[in-house]
């Protein structure tokens, strides 16, 4: 055992050393120092030991910028969808504003050819006719004269008649002259023109063939005028009412088959390069939101309204139902031709992450690129991609809210 002097020099040997308070201080503070070199030598080989793995908490890599990796453990228990990135799966559509309208071609305002006076209201407003249905009956005196006179034509003419047959008879037996017959068969010529004037007239003032046969049998006049119904549709107007009297310029009812409607929309100046006659086009009615309706353009208007700088443009709607009525709002939705160069992909597959929305887009099994995209318009359950995504791209969409989770949870920036 060596010791050290004062002076730095060693001293071999058992000898013991001074005691006093000064040597016993020295030594408890050397013997503390040597105790805190081991403890803190100790401490660091405990920390820097390899085959001590119980005090290490293993750390899944989770993916660099722009990935995301899953474990086969969180893989089952994500159900995940992958869908392929389409070309031309969606059009784009323009609406326009228009009016519901009834048919112009099948539509009629109802008037009387003759005045008289209302003595019965058949039908009422709402109401479904058939071709030849009465909707109302007039008494008129005017009709009662014209009747009178075919009556009186048809007599003369009878008479005339039977004048220039005994006439020619008489002429045969060398009875009378022929200036005689000739007289005769002038004035039966001039009844029967008359006889034609008068029942024409009836014709003109509405009197069916049925009616004129009446008045020959029966030789009775009856002087009353039936409205009847044009064609088969509905009164969607009545302008009537029992006991007044009505006249020549008056409409009394409008019938309109409403089977097939008018929908006039207002074409913007810039959108009529999309305007095609005979093109099927989509119908949506305010009052029902949910219903796609189809129909066809019919008309497009020559001139621009001067005011408004829009085209008219009428599509023919079908209307088995009844179910549009005229004067309702409605939109006409016209799509374009589909563009094959443009990319779509399901809305599901869109999510909104912390720098805009992305899109997960599978590498690998467990492997998943974060793309930000840039989206166009919507159509159903698709949606345009302008920018961000390629054609064939396997993009995730059930299970895509789970990797947003993830994604989150990591803080993973997307791909830039």
């Amino acid at each position: 055992m060596y010791l050290l002097r004062d002076d730095g020099s060693e001293m071999s040997g058992s000898v013991v050393p001074r005691v006093g308070k000064e040597s016993t201080a020295w030594g408890v503070g050397r013997r503390l120092g040597v105790a805190l070199l081991m403890l803190a030598l100790a401490a660091e080989g405990c920390g820097n030991n390899p085959q001590d793995s119980s005090s290490v908490i293993p750390q899944p890599v989770r993916g660099s910028s722009g990935l995301l990796r899953l474990t086969t453990e969180e893989l089952s228990r994500t159900p995940i969808e992958v869908v392929a990135v389409g070309r031309g799966q969606i059009r784009v559509s323009r609406d326009f504003p228009a009016t519901i309208r009834a048919n112009e071609n099948e539509l009629a305002e109802v008037t009387t050819l003759i005045s008289g006076r209302v003595v019965k209201v058949q039908v009422d407003v709402g109401a479904d006719v058939k071709k030849g249905d009465l909707l109302a009956l007039l008494h008129s005196t005017d009709l009662g004269l014209a009747e009178g006179a075919y009556l009186k034509a048809t007599a003369r003419l009878y008479e005339a008649d039977l004048a220039y047959r005994r006439a020619k008879d008489l002429y045969e037996a060398k009875a009378v002259s022929l200036a005689e017959l000739q007289r005769r068969e002038a004035e039966m010529k001039t009844v029967r023109a008359e006889s034609r004037e008068s029942q024409n007239r009836l014709e003109l003032l509405g009197v069916t063939r049925q009616e004129l046969e009446r008045l020959d049998r029966e030789h009775t006049i009856k002087a009353d005028v039936p409205i009847r119904a044009p064609f088969d549709g509905r009164v969607i107007m009545r302008n009537i009412t029992r006991g007044e009297v009505v006249d020549t310029h008056q409409t009394l009812f409008t019938v309109a088959d409403l089977s097939d409607v008018w929908v006039v929309a207002s074409v913007p100046e810039k959108d009529v390069e999309y305007i095609q006659k005979d093109r099927t086009v989509d119908v949506i009615v305010a009052a029902y939101p949910h219903a796609l309706l189809s129909g066809n353009i019919t008309y497009i208007g020559d001139v621009l309204d001067p005011a408004t700088r829009t085209l008219r443009v009428r599509v023919t709607a079908q209307n088995p139902d009844k179910r549009l009525k005229p004067e309702m709002f409605a939109l006409v939705r016209i799509s374009s031709d589909v563009d094959p160069k443009m990319l779509t992909v399901p809305l599901e597959a869109v999510q909104s992450g912390p720098m805009g929305t992305i899109v997960f887009v599978q590498r690998q099994a467990n492997e998943f690129e974060v793309r930000p995209v840039k989206l166009g318009q919507e159509q159903g359950d698709v949606v345009t991609v302008l920018d961000g995504l390629n054609a064939g791209d396997q993009v995730i969409t059930k299970g895509s809210y789970v990797l947003k989770s993830e994604l989150e949870r990591h803080k993973i920036e997307p791909t830039p």
